[in-house]
C-alpha cells in the first residue's frame, strides 16, 4: 500500500490522472449546487422529509435531487438504460454477438445504444418527476414552456454527467460513473452524521455503539468477500525440452458483480415507487387509487425488504452472466494449449467453469442480497431513518474505493517493470 500511494505522489502520469479525476469530480459537485429556478425550498424540504424513496434517487444525482439542481437525474435514466441494454443482450443474439464477439468495435457500438437510450428515459423520468413536485407545489407551474426548458435542462445536465464519467474512465483512473456516484455519497455523508447528531438520544447510546461495530464489521465483510476467489487449478502442456508441464490457476472471484447489482436493484425499485407518487398524486381517481395502492404495497417494510433482497440477488446473477462467459473461457484455454486436471477441454471444461461459476455466484448474491437489506432492516427495528439510505451509501462507497484503489495498484505495479 505504500508504495501504491508512493508511486502516486511521485509518478508524473499517474498524479496527473489523479489531477483529472479531482478536476472533472469537482465540475460534477458544481453542476450539482446550480440550482433549478422557481423552487419553494421549504415546500421541497417538507416533501423529502415525507418520502425516502426521494434519498435514494439522490444517489444517481450526486446530491443534486436533494438541492433540486439542474443534476436533478443525475445518471439515473443511464444506469436504467445500461440496464434495458444488458437485458437485450441476453435476449437477442445480435445483441450477444456485438457483446462477445466483436472485441472493441462491438463494445463501442453498446455504448452507443446506451448512450442513445438515456435521452428518452431521461426525458421521461424529468416529465414525471416535475409533474409530481408541480402538483406538489415544490415548483411554481409557469406553463408548458417551462416545463419544456426544464426537461431540455435536466436532460443535458444527466448528458454532460455521462461524457464526464467517460472521460474519467479513458483518461483518469478507475470507473467515472461509479466515482460521480461515489462523489456524490461522499458530499452528503456530513448531512447524513449532522442528522445522527440532531437526532441524537443519550439513552440509546448502547444501541449506537453496537450499530457503529455492526456497520465495521459489515465493511470489513464487503472488503474480504471483494477480495474472496476461488482458485481453479489450470496446467499448460510442457514446451519442447521441458521437463514438466506448467503449473498455475484461474481465479474466480467470488463477487464478480461488485456493488453494480445493488445500485441495478436500486434503479429498478425506486421507479415502482416513483411511479406510485406520481399516480398518487393523479386528479384522476382510478390512477389516484392505484397509486395509493402501490404505495401501501411498499410500506410494509418487511415486505418491502424481501423484494429487494430477491432483486440484489437477481441482479448479482444476471449481470455475473454478463460479464462471466465459461464458454469463451474454456475455448481461450483450449487456444493456449491449457487444461484443469481431470476435466476434458472443450464442453467438460465449459460445464465445469460454469457449475463452479453458479455455485460461488450463490454465496455472492445471498451476501450482496443480506449486506443491501440489512440497514432497512436495522432502520425498521430502531426507527433511526438515516441508517436506511446511509447503510447503502457507506457499501457503494466502499466498494468503489476497493475498485479504484485495484486499478490504481495495477498502473503502480506497470510502473516498476
Amino acid at each position: 500500500m505504500q508504495k501504491t500511494l508512493k508511486a502516486l505522489i511521485t509518478d508524473p502520469s499517474l498524479r496527473i490522472k489523479l489531477l483529472w479525476v479531482l478536476g472533472l469530480l469537482a465540475i460534477t459537485r458544481f453542476i450539482a449546487s446550480v440550482p433549478l429556478p422557481g423552487v419553494d425550498t421549504d415546500r421541497l424540504a417538507d416533501f423529502l422529509a415525507n418520502n425516502q424513496i426521494f434519498e435514494y434517487l439522490s444517489l444517481f444525482s450526486g446530491s443534486g435531487f436533494s438541492t433540486f439542481s439542474i443534476a436533478l437525474l443525475g445518471l439515473g435514466p443511464y444506469i436504467t438504460a445500461s440496464i434495458l441494454v444488458q437485458v437485450s443482450t441476453m435476449v437477442f443474439p445480435s445483441m450477444k454477438k456485438l457483446m462477445h464477439e466483436e472485441g472493441e468495435l462491438g463494445r463501442q457500438k453498446i455504448t452507443s445504444y446506451t448512450r442513445m437510450l438515456t435521452i428518452p428515459f431521461a426525458f421521461l423520468q424529468g416529465f414525471g418527476l416535475l409533474k409530481l413536485l408541480t402538483s406538489q407545489g415544490v415548483i411554481q407551474n409557469n406553463g408548458f414552456y417551462a416545463m419544456f426548458i426544464m426537461l431540455c435542462v435536466v436532460t443535458a445536465t444527466t448528458m454532460m454527467m455521462l461524457w464526464i464519467g467517460e472521460k474519467i474512465t479513458e483518461f483518469g483512473i478507475g470507473n467515472g460513473t461509479s466515482l460521480i456516484i461515489f462523489s456524490g455519497i461522499a458530499a452528503g455523508l456530513p448531512g447524513k452524521i449532522s442528522q445522527l447528531v440532531t437526532t441524537f438520544d443519550p439513552s440509546q447510546i448502547p444501541l449506537y455503539i453496537v450499530l457503529t461495530l455492526a456497520l465495521i464489521l459489515i465493511i470489513a465483510a464487503v472488503v474480504y468477500m471483494n477480495e474472496a476467489e476461488r482458485k481453479v487449478p489450470i496446467m499448460y502442456a510442457r514446451a519442447h525440452g521441458a521437463t514438466q508441464a506448467l503449473a498455475t490457476y484461474l481465479p474466480l472471484k467470488l463477487n464478480q458483480a461488485g456493488m453494480i447489482p445493488i445500485i441495478f436493484a436500486l434503479a429498478m425499485f425506486t421507479m415502482p415507487q416513483f411511479l406510485a407518487q406520481v399516480l398518487a398524486a393523479s386528479s384522476v381517481p382510478a390512477l389516484a387509487s392505484t397509486g395509493e395502492l402501490i404505495k401501501s404495497f411498499f410500506a410494509n417494510s418487511w415486505l418491502y425488504i424481501s423484494v429487494y433482497f430477491f432483486l440484489v440477488f437477481g441482479f448479482t446473477y444476471f449481470y455475473t452472466s454478463v460479464v462471466v462467459e465459461p464458454h469463451e473461457m474454456a475455448k481461450n484455454l483450449s487456444k493456449r494449449g491449457a487444461y484443469i486436471p481431470g476435466i476434458r477441454p472443450g464442453e467438460s471444461t465449459e460445464g465445469y467453469i460454469g457449475h463452479i461459476v453458479s455455485r460461488i455466484t450463490f454465496v455472492g448474491a445471498v451476501f450482496l442480497g443480506l449486506v443491501a437489506v440489512l440497514p432497512i432492516a436495522i432502520q425498521s427495528a430502531t426507527g433511526i431513518a438515516a441508517i436506511a439510505v446511509g447503510g447503502t451509501s457507506v457499501l457503494i462507497a466502499v466498494s468503489t474505493a476497493l475498485e479504484t484503489y485495484k486499478k490504481i495498484e495495477s498502473q503502480a505495479t506497470l510502473l516498476e517493470y
